[in-house]
């Protein structure tokens, strides 16, 4: 779904990517809408992902193993964090 409301060639990186995320490099190969969740943003180069997501994409081992992926394919991982982390005290 996601694929079909973006700019035509943007769908074949957004795929690409998504399946470079899944395991066996970091998420699991149930988590498919987490690799979109990242992709997408990653992608259309924005700051920042805001997650609720603890255990795919907000976590300090998944991220770390994100960004050198991104990186990997020469792209640069916006900032993932809860909105509470956003927002601060």
């Amino acid at each position: 779904m996601f694929c079909a409301i973006l700019v035509r060639g943007t769908h074949l990186t957004l795929a690409y990517l998504s399946e470079k995320l899944i395991a066996p490099r970091a998420l699991p190969s149930k988590a498919v809408e987490d690799a979109l969740h990242i992709a997408v943003p990653t992608i259309h180069k924005m700051d920042y992902l805001l997650t609720w997501n603890c255990k795919h994409i907000a976590n300090a081992q998944m991220r770390l193993i994100i960004e050198k992926i991104n990186h990997q394919y020469g792209y640069q991982t916006p900032v993932i964090c809860t909105p509470e982390e956003l927002i601060g005290d």
